[in-house]
């Protein structure tokens, strides 16, 4: 099973054909064949032989590990984010260069992803870097927010709090068995989710060309409708998320993935902010 997130889809965390869990396992194994999770893995190839081996009890992933990558990872966003909150205060006579420096940081951490995404190997350098500029984009971002709801950064605390909610809710959903990640399941996220990104594009392209907020779908009822969806989404990519850990965690994915899980966790987790801080915004009256 692939993962939700651009970093963990080309390698790595994947099922084969038959259903077995494994780190870089073949996909073209054939059903109900046991296979060895490490046959194809680059870092649990003996140099001197070149035969599979697996790996030092030390160089094993473990949850601690992804616990604290994760932790140093939003860390860092939550740093930059606030820093730039405080420093980069929005003039509203001219939000423009507000939203200029927002989509600034955005494209720079999203560059820094697609680059993690073509590496070999895990580069914390390259992820904390992606905190960062996310960081810059997000306190920017909700510092237009907060100015354009004016309600002193009530709707940022919503907003915060709810995608607390949501990270604790579905993690206890899937520790208790409530949510079961299937190919099915993997399945229709993935296609829901497909869906829900060519609507907004479209949204936004009707908006550029014939103003205000086009189809309709970021505002009004409509807008409170996706902006559920879209949270819905975010809590999907979470279990799926928690899925790639436990199978990376189970089946001896080496320990330096675990900053691939954490980059993917804080992917999601901004996805869940953004989504909502926009349905706060409009429920506040301000769409």
């Amino acid at each position: 099973m692939r993962s939700s997130n651009p970093v963990f889809s080309r390698r790595g965390f994947s099922r084969d054909a038959g259903g077995h869990a494994g780190f870089g396992a073949p996909q073209q194994a054939q059903a109900g064949t046991a296979t060895n999770p490490y046959a194809t893995n680059p870092y649990a190839t003996d140099p001197a032989t070149g035969m599979p081996q697996a790996p030092a009890r030390g160089s094993v992933m473990t949850i601690d590990d992804v616990v604290s990558r994760t932790a140093m990872t939003l860390g860092v966003l939550a740093i930059t984010a606030t820093l730039s909150w405080l420093t980069l205060p929005v003039d509203p006579a001219n939000v423009g260069k507000s939203y200029a420096i927002a989509i600034g940081a955005a494209l720079v951490a999203f560059v820094l992803v697609i680059v993690q995404a073509f590496k070999r190997k895990p580069v914390p350098a390259l992820i904390l870097g992606y905190a960062a500029f996310e960081g810059v984009f997000l306190g920017v971002f909700s510092a237009i927010m907060s100015t354009y709801v004016g309600d002193g950064g009530g709707v940022i605390v919503q907003a915060v709090l709810g995608t607390i909610c949501v990270f604790a809710g579905v993690l206890i959903a899937y520790k208790m068995g409530w949510i079961r990640v299937t190919r099915r399941f993997y399945g229709f996220v993935m296609a829901a989710a497909m869906g829900f990104m060519l609507l907004m594009l479209a949204n936004l392209l009707f908006s550029v060309f014939a103003g205000g907020d086009g189809l309709g779908f970021r505002s009004g009822g409509l807008g409170i409708l996706f902006g559920v969806i879209g949270v819905i989404l975010g809590a999907c990519f979470l279990a799926l998320d928690f899925k790639q850990v436990e199978d990376g965690v189970t089946y001896g994915a080496p320990r330096e993935e675990a900053w691939l899980a954490a980059l993917g966790l804080t992917t999601t987790l901004v996805w869940i902010y953004m989504e909502m801080l926009r349905l706060f915004s409009i429920l506040s009256g301000n769409d």
